[in-house]
Order: structure tokens, then C-alpha cells, then sequence
């Protein structure tokens, strides 16, 4: 059986239009339903069989090798020997992954931090998103529709409320990318990408961002490709959104929980 590609997750930015929670926190440890929204977003992957991440650290990185350290060792109940420090778990609910936590700077870019994951992508077709946002894209669809259109890059494209980045097609085929405020009749950027190794030949320094020049030299080249998703998604930029994604939770249909 084919191994699935290794998860990318960048989590390193500051997130400074959710001040309110990221003084204290990484914006992807910001939690809906108790558990971090990284967390919710692994779990996605995890359900179509990927279980090796590699997740981008910058802002307060420290906080996320903490609370992966102790993930699953704190649920549920514990028996603790005081006298030798050992633990003991009562629960088999824990995930088999296998998570590698890079530093890759407080300041560095999104394309500058996907460079520095290199040594630990190797030369294989890998998956990417962002920390702060939930979908419920169908991935391995997502994979399928990439490995059959032989580009470097998939990106899935959404339709989100407007202010996020503007697409232009060619059937499926991106063929012009601006970051620029957009109407709601558009379609913009959602992560979720499938990306081959050669992406790194468009990703010039450390302060490179992958939504401009990248991105933008991909769609000239013909190297681009969107999967549309018509479905469910949303990004957690502001306290406003996570109140969204909390209620969506707490009314017990989540779009994006396709675990059980």
C-alpha cells in the first residue's frame, strides 16, 4: 500500500487580528470545542489515512512543542506514582502520528517557511495548509484530482464571504492570482494544497510569501491547478470566526468533523 504524502501545517505567524487570544497563545492553539484548532485540523488529515506532519513553527512555537508533547497523555484517566514520576493512561484513543515540530523563524515568511521544511518534505509530492482554517474538502479526492493533472500545485479554491484573495481560470487551470479584496461571487484561495518538489525552485528567500511571487509564477507557467470546493470552509482570522466556528461546534454538526 502506498504511504500518503506527509501534512505540511504552517503555524508560525503572529496572528495579530486575533489579539484577543494570541497574546497568550500560536493562533493555531486557539481552541474551538476545547481542543486547538490544529488539532481539528489534523484530525482531518488523520481521517483520510495521513499520519506524519510536519508542522512550521514561529510565533510562540514553544507552546505548540508543549501541548504535542503531552497530547494524549493527559486525556482521559491517570494514575501517577508520585515517588518515580510515572504515569499510567487508561485510554486507547490516542493517534499513531507522527509529528516533527521545525522551527522556521518568528519573521519568516509563508513561502520562507515552507522552504525551510524542505529537508524534512524530501522529494515527494506533500500536502499543505494553513493552521487557522477548516474545511471539508474531500482529500484524498483532493489528492486524486492533483496526481491526474501532472502540475506542480494544487490549491483548493472556495468560495468564502469576500476579502480574501482573487482567482482567474482557464478551465481548471489557474491563469492569474492577486491577493486583493474581492466580491463573494468570486473565488479565492483555501489552502488545502497538494504540491510537488519542485515548488521550491519559485520560493526565493526567507521572506518570500507563497501567496505572491510563488504563486503568482506558478499560474504564469501553467503550473497551477485548482480543486473547487463548493462545500464547507472557513478561516479563523478574527474573534468574530472563531465565534462562527464555536457555535458551529457546539450545535453538534460540525461541517468539517468527518471523524468519529
Amino acid at each position: 500500500m502506498t504511504k500518503k504524502p506527509i501534512v505540511a501545517i504552517l503555524a508560525g505567524g503572529m496572528g495579530t487580528r486575533l489579539a484577543e487570544e494570541t497574546e497568550v497563545r500560536p493562533k493555531p492553539m486557539v481552541e474551538i470545542g476545547g481542543h486547538p484548532i490544529l488539532w481539528h485540523i489534523m484530525k482531518h488529515y488523520a481521517h483520510y489515512g495521513h499520519d506524519e506532519f510536519v508542522i512550521a513553527l514561529g510565533y510562540k512555537g514553544e507552546y505548540i512543542k508543549r501541548w504535542m508533547r503531552d497530547f494524549g497523555s493527559l486525556e482521559g484517566d491517570l494514575t501517577v506514582r508520585t515517588n518515580t514520576g510515572d504515569v499510567l493512561t487508561y485510554t486507547d484513543n490516542r493517534p499513531n502520528w507522527t509529528v516533527h515540530l521545525v522551527e522556521t523563524g518568528m519573521t519568516t515568511g509563508t513561502g520562507g517557511r515552507i522552504r525551510r521544511l524542505k529537508p524534512w518534505l524530501g522529494d515527494r509530492t506533500f500536502m499543505l495548509t494553513w493552521g487557522d482554517g477548516l474545511s471539508d474538502v474531500p482529500l484524498d479526492r483532493l489528492h486524486d484530482f492533483h496526481k491526474a493533472h501532472g502540475k506542480l500545485a494544487t490549491l483548493t479554491s472556495v468560495r468564502p464571504p469576500a476579502r480574501y484573495g482573487h482567482l482567474e481560470f482557464e478551465g481548471n487551470a489557474v491563469r492569474r492570482f492577486t491577493e486583493k479584496p474581492q466580491t463573494a461571487e468570486g473565488w479565492i484561495n483555501g489552502a488545502f494544497f497538494v504540491l510537488e518538489p519542485g515548488v521550491m525552485d519559485y520560493i526565493e528567500d526567507d521572506p518570500t510569501m507563497f501567496e505572491q511571487a510563488p504563486m503568482e509564477g506558478l499560474a504564469r507557467d501553467d503550473q497551477l491547478m485548482a480543486y473547487k470546493h463548493e462545500s464547507f470552509w472557513q478561516c479563523m482570522d478574527t474573534l468574530r470566526e472563531k465565534h462562527i466556528l464555536q457555535k458551529l461546534w457546539d450545535s453538534g454538526h460540525a461541517p468539517w468533523k468527518c471523524w468519529d
